[in-house]
């Protein structure tokens, strides 16, 4: 099973011309797994080498079948040193939207937690912003986003999401609800600049007030865009990692939006 959705702006750098997107992702997520081990290993009181440790892992194979292999901390940090004299192509890279290196990658980390379901619904558009609410009601409707798709990932024992039940908040003549805001978001395949501009309107990341035309002219960022349409999501002091990871991923869909590049998904 996933244990976090996986987002990586499609952005032509030399990293990427070099290890491959995919090859730069690997060995970002697998750095981040052998340190995670390794602290894990020395809080429990376990100081052996890192040549020593190593961990299970569990997958399914191409008949159904499920296996367990053993991975060494050592080998994933031995594939993660390709990343290090690539690291400063990240400094000052449009696409890097953390600020650290291969900042281009980011992660939702599951289980998704109530707080930040709930904090989706309400950026929402209400009908008193008519046209975005269109927008959000022809979204839903033409595209048959009703949600049911995600119902098997709330099932008992599942780990996506803290809430089991599903959350909604009613907007005028139709019912959004938490999964169809989730299948919206993750469950339309990569996200196109003309579907992000979508986003970041019913989402609240760019500013509403424009005319039809305008949101029309968005589905192809214009070369200002940055400076036309600042990112509006900021930090708040009661936000959860769940919010904070999920602005993240905002701030890449925007940054990509700007760049005209695809956001990867991979959910």
């Amino acid at each position: 099973m996933r244990v976090a959705i996986d987002f990586l702006i499609e952005y032509g750098c030399y990293p990427k011309q070099t290890l491959t997107p995919e090859g730069v992702v690997d060995r970002v997520k697998g750095r981040q797994r052998a340190h995670s081990v390794i602290d894990l290993f020395r809080k429990s009181g376990d100081l052996r080498p890192v040549e020593e440790i190593g961990f299970e892992m569990a997958r399914n194979t191409l008949d159904g079948e499920e296996e367990t292999q053993v991975i060494m901390v050592k080998d994933l940090l031995d594939e993660a040193a390709a990343l290090k004299p690539l690291e400063p192509y990240c400094q000052g890279c449009p696409a890097n939207h953390s600020g650290q290196p291969f900042g281009c990658f980011g992660q939702i980390e599951y289980p998704i937690s109530s707080k930040a379901e709930i904090w989706l619904l309400g950026q929402l558009p209400s009908t008193d912003e008519t046209l975005i609410w269109l927008l959000l009601k022809q979204a839903v409707q033409e595209m048959k986003h009703d949600g049911a798709a995600v119902n098997p990932m709330r099932g008992a024992g599942m780990p996506y999401f803290s809430e089991q039940g599903v959350l909604a908040r009613r907007l005028g003549e139709f019912t959004a609800n938490t999964n169809m805001v989730f299948e919206l978001l993750f469950l339309s395949g990569h996200l196109r600049p003309s579907y992000a501009s979508v986003l970041l309107l019913l989402f609240k990341v760019i500013q509403r007030d424009m005319n039809a035309d305008e949101v029309m002219r968005l589905s192809k960022s214009p070369e200002d865009a940055f400076e036309l349409y600042p990112f509006l999501l900021h930090h708040e002091p009661d936000d959860d990692d769940c919010i904070t990871q999920f602005k993240a991923f905002f701030r890449a869909l925007y940054l990509a939006w700007g760049l005209n590049n695809r956001l990867l998904l991979d959910a």
